[in-house]
């Protein structure tokens, strides 16, 4: 998973902390001593797969290069309430500065990883894969698509930019999915996909006859996409979305297709309650 080595992570991170500094930290740097030193611990407080470790480094190494960082376990790891997951040393200033926005990364991605999991687990013993989908949080993208991977699951498309997704809309100023597709296919490289949204079996013919890579069975009750997944027969890719819940993915799921995109494990992620907590000073 490279999505944290992009250079966008590293302006990312920087964006973030000059939004939450500003000119400087009025509160440590008022409080706390230049020179002090401490170690403190981040401890995950709820069950969690651990994601966003990395990102500590990303984050201090803005601050202050000299703080000594320890994981204590991997990202993509679970880890009962209660296990310390990292350890930092060093300047006390640098650390505090950094204590909130380092909780805010490793809570979200951790609690996104979390959710993917569950989401993979629950789909048992189906071949689908879960993935997710665009409704992410803006200038947040890279790290949820990270997360996802990291709690086992297949991220979509990361943008506009790389694959082209023909949605209902497009569908109707187009005027049918099949001159969607076939326009499409008239103006893109041989070596870009193309998905489309099919809403009905109609759908899913027009999409084969035009040679769709991808076909997106939307909001379809789970006995019509066993019928398009037949009817597919692997002459495209299959995915399935529109209202995937916990409850309901594995008989989704059951249906045969290949992946299962849904914005829950992203928009309803929430955060997993890790803490930062001093033990020497």
């Amino acid at each position: 998973m490279s999505y944290l080595k992009s250079p966008i992570v590293k302006f990312l991170v920087k964006q973030s902390l000059i939004e939450d500094i500003g000119p400087f930290d009025l509160t440590t740097s008022t409080v706390i001593p230049e020179n002090k030193e401490i170690t403190a611990r981040y401890n995950a407080r709820q069950e969690c797969v651990v994601a966003g470790l990395p990102v500590l480094r990303l984050i201090f190494d803005e601050l202050d290069p000299d703080i000594n960082i320890k994981n204590l376990v991997s990202d993509g790891e679970r880890v009962l309430a209660g296990r310390d997951i990292a350890v930092v040393t060093g300047n006390a200033a640098s650390i505090l500065t950094g204590e909130r926005l380092s909780l805010n990364f490793i809570q979200r991605m951790s609690a996104i990883a979390t959710m993917t999991a569950k989401f993979r687990d629950a789909i048992k013993p189906y071949k689908a894969r879960i993935c997710d989908t665009r409704k992410s949080c803006p200038n947040f993208r890279i790290f949820e698509k990270y997360s996802v991977a990291t709690g086992g699951g297949s991220p979509h498309r990361f943008g506009l930019y790389d694959c082209v997704m023909i949605k209902d809309n497009h569908i109707a100023i187009a005027g049918s999915v099949k001159q969607a597709i076939t326009t499409a296919r008239r103006n893109i490289s041989h070596t870009i996909k193309i998905e489309v949204e099919a809403e009905s079996i109609e759908d899913v013919n027009q999409a084969l006859e035009a040679g769709a890579d991808i076909i997106m069975l939307d909001n379809m009750p789970v006995g019509d996409m066993i019928q398009a997944v037949k009817l597919i027969n692997s002459q495209a890719i299959t995915e399935a979305s529109g209202t995937v819940t916990l409850e309901n993915v594995n008989n989704i799921a059951s249906s045969g297709v290949d992946y299962i995109s849904t914005s829950a494990i992203t928009a309803r992620a929430g955060i997993i309650d890790i803490g930062l907590d001093v033990v020497r000073f």
